[in-house]
């Protein structure tokens, strides 16, 4: 039993739902957006595959340390931050399937979800270029601006399923922390999505994923025709390709993440459908708040991005909030 236990926990964190899949699959994404962006701009665009090719190009590319660099931290970051990244996508349920759980892992998603990007921050600090310094620093102010309403719509998803919970250990003060517990929730009350109070909490969710991944029009950090791609300016070959690719999974882990949060009762009763049905879901969000926004919005400043998610994005959040629990 302690066998087929270690070759299924194996299963779940090289090939499926961990390292493997999650590659390939946030590799896909990418390139659907690139290329549904290119046809609402009335261009023919790169193929799907572009970023699976350039992921390969670029790890058979020189690997250059700036002279002033501080090695370790400059080479060990990219894959500190895409280590990550895989193991938040462990946390979260696909369709059902979710390899590990716990009784608060909204919180240990929460903290795992910051690891890529302080990976960027010190990584960038780490290659003494000055592109990179201002580009750390913009991505620490965007790091400030979304955190606030990502943790309040957490908040207002976890109080909204906990007031179905009564089990012992699954719900405090009425708020439940356990993604399965909120996903078996929705599976008895249909998605939280479809609940009014919560509406604008996921206005807020599809504002805070292009932030959290760094996308157009919230990419101040590596605003590449101001400051040369910020943190990533001094990085080539195979740690250049980590970072590419780990902006890709993280298209793939928050997408996933608002699934399960916010369309978790939606099933068939057979797990690979169910989790061809949450890919499509996940693919269905990425061109809804990251390839719409690409296509018809222009790039935030610093002070312009800081505002807007510590008063709209928050106050739509905060709002959710509000009723979920007075209501």
């Amino acid at each position: 039993m302690e066998i087929m236990d270690f070759v299924k926990y194996a299963v779940y964190i090289l090939i499926f739902p961990g390292a493997l899949f999650t590659c390939v699959f946030g590799l896909w994404l990418a390139g659907v957006d690139r290329k549904v962006v290119a046809r609402m701009q009335k261009r023919k665009g790169p193929p799907i595959t572009q970023p699976a090719w350039d992921f390969l190009k670029l790890c058979g590319k020189e690997v250059i340390v700036p002279a002033g660099a501080a090695r370790l931290m400059y080479m060990a970051a990219p894959y500190v931050g895409l280590v990550s990244l895989i193991v938040t996508v462990l946390f979260i349920p696909i369709g059902g399937l979710q390899a590990f759980s716990a009784g608060g892992d909204v919180v240990v998603v929460l903290y795992l979800l910051t690891i890529p990007t302080l990976a960027l921050i010190l990584g960038g600090s780490a290659s003494g270029s000055p592109y990179a310094g201002v580009g750390a620093s913009r991505t620490m102010v965007s790091v400030m601006a979304y955190e606030l309403p990502l943790i309040l719509v957490l908040l207002a998803v976890a109080r909204a399923a906990g007031s179905h919970v009564t089990m012992d250990g699954y719900s405090i003060l009425g708020a439940t922390f356990s993604l399965e517990m909120i996903t078996r929730v929705q599976e008895l009350i249909g998605p939280l999505l479809f609940d009014w109070r919560l509406l604008p909490a996921a206005v807020a969710m599809l504002l805070v994923i292009p932030c959290e991944v760094g996308q157009h029009p919230f990419d101040v950090g590596e605003a590449e025709t101001e400051i040369c791609e910020g943190p990533l300016a001094e990085y080539s070959g195979a740690p250049l390709a980590v970072f590419k690719l780990s902006h890709a999974i993280k298209m793939f882990v928050m997408t996933a993440l608002f699934c399960a949060l916010f369309l978790g009762g939606i099933g068939t009763g057979m797990l690979w459908l169910d989790v061809v049905l949450a890919l499509v879901f996940s693919t269905a969000v990425t061109l809804v708040c990251m390839t719409l926004l690409h296509a018809i919005s222009a790039r935030f400043r610093v002070e312009q991005l800081f505002k807007f998610f510590w008063t709209v994005v928050s106050g739509l959040a905060l709002g959710s909030l509000l009723l979920v629990w007075f209501c």
